[in-house]
């Protein structure tokens, strides 16, 4: 990804994402009625479904007020979020992407669980007759892209790190006495 800064690819990841996810889900609740129904879109493979997710990922649920307090962990989420964003340094695109992705499908998310009692809704169904991942949307993706990417930059960041901190009279000396890591 070429450099420009944190703000100007950030705040336009979180609004194209969180836009597209809301209008999806409101043609969803238009559309897919009465819920539970599957729409094939692509033979039985994948269908779109209207259900509501009252819990978290993979119907996670802790009864009643699951929905205000999977709201309450995803502000603080969120603030862990801005403070990896402000630890970012400009130009470094991947993280900035990610953490973009992983904000906007948890804005996503929690708008759907202030404005709903019955929970984020979802209607993207994929699987193989039975055998069927569960039920998500589009805040669902943009959080897992984003987790993943955010996973991967963090671990190569901690590598750099790890390596960049090994000092150089740790590196043997080759038999010969030549120079360090030299391969005689």
């Amino acid at each position: 990804m070429q450099s420009r800064s944190k703000a100007s690819l950030f705040w336009p990841i979180i609004i194209v994402t969180t836009v597209v996810d809301v209008v999806t889900k409101a043609i969803a609740e238009r559309s897919l009625t009465p819920r539970g129904i599957p729409h094939e879109v692509f033979g039985n493979t994948v269908r779109l479904t209207l259900v509501y997710n009252p819990g978290a990922a993979f119907g996670l649920n802790l009864g009643p007020q699951s929905r205000w307090i999977f709201a309450g962990l995803t502000v603080v989420a969120l603030v862990i979020l801005a403070r990896l964003y402000r630890a970012t340094t400009p130009g470094d695109n991947w993280r900035t992407a990610a953490l973009g992705l992983v904000c906007a499908g948890a804005i996503g998310n929690l708008l759907d669980r202030i404005r709903s009692i019955f929970g984020v809704v979802d209607f993207i169904d994929i699987g193989i007759g039975d055998s069927r991942w569960p039920t998500f949307n589009v805040a669902d993706m943009a959080v897992s892209v984003g987790a993943i990417i955010l996973a991967l930059v963090l671990w190569q960041e901690d590598r750099n790190a790890a390596s960049a901190a090994v000092p150089s009279a740790a590196i043997p000396m080759t038999a010969s006495g030549g120079e360090p890591g030299e391969i005689v």
